[in-house]
């Protein structure tokens, strides 16, 4: 992991297209600002982490709904 030390106003550059800007630092948190195209996905590590688990229980479920269709198409 690649650890670096910003200040307020400061910026990280990750390739051509996204910034990542320290806006505020209040207490034990800080503001960042980030500028990114359109196309990229940006969300809290753990909202990121529920729709992962959301993906994967439809994905689940979807599986269990074709395996009744199935088990059900070769009773008749």
């Amino acid at each position: 992991m690649l650890v670096l030390t910003r200040k307020k106003n400061e910026a990280i550059q990750i390739g051509e297209d996204i910034e990542i800007k320290v806006l505020g630092i209040e207490g034990d948190q800080i503001k960042l600002g980030i500028n990114a195209p359109k196309y990229v996905d940006i969300y809290r590590k753990e909202i990121y982490l529920d729709i992962q688990d959301q993906n994967n229980e439809a994905v689940n479920l979807s599986a269990d709904l074709l395996d009744l269709i199935n088990n059900d198409k070769d009773r008749t």
